[in-house]
């Protein structure tokens, strides 16, 4: 019984980090008033034929907070890789000086502002019911244990540490979605 115990609640920790893990990623899609390479992370460029992301044709970087340099390993590509970056639906308006694609980040408006905090706490409840998810499961395997014999104290413990693992999770979360909308709102 202990080691499935510590299954549980390992494959929990699990879920829970995961989950995340998945609100990290969503966060630097969302942008903030300084360039990112992660802004450009969705954008797909027909390569010969085949839709392969941008970061694996060219080197995306930030020569400063407004601006993105994208560097095609083919120069062939910059047609393309401007193409990709409009209809990817951005607000972006690429601009090419013959070597690479050069993208001015426009600065946010108060309102563009106010709906990607909006977005950020979508993802962050998302994250949150993800990790109730996980507790909720933990809890439902513990009760089956408790049928086969496990004793009721032994039980409460443990819904006891599964629901500090989740009050801790989400506190994480709550830190990402405070830290983000700082960095949003921050002019």
């Amino acid at each position: 019984m202990e080691e499935e115990i510590d299954l549980i609640l390992e494959t929990t920790k699990e879920s829970m980090q995961r989950s995340i893990e998945h609100l990290e990623k969503a966060l630097l899609k969302i942008r903030a008033g300084r360039a990112n390479p992660s802004m450009l992370g969705g954008v797909k460029v027909d390569y010969y034929g085949t839709l392969t992301p941008l970061s694996q044709v060219s080197n995306i970087n930030t020569p400063d907070a407004r601006t993105l340099s994208v560097q095609p390993w083919e120069k062939s590509l910059i047609p393309e890789i401007e193409k990709a970056i409009m209809n990817a639906n951005l607000g972006f308006n690429p601009n090419n000086n013959g070597e690479a694609v050069i993208v001015s980040i426009p600065p946010l408006t108060e309102e563009r502002r106010r709906d990607l905090v909006k977005i950020a706490k979508a993802e962050a409840e998302d994250s949150r019911i993800g990790i109730r998810t996980a507790r909720k499961d933990a809890n439902d395997e513990i009760k089956k244990l408790e049928k086969d014999g496990l004793p009721e104290d032994t039980v409460k413990d443990i819904e006891g540490e599964i629901q500090e693992l989740t009050n801790a999770y989400i506190k994480k979360v709550d830190d990402h979605l405070v830290k983000k909308e700082e960095d949003i709102m921050k002019i």
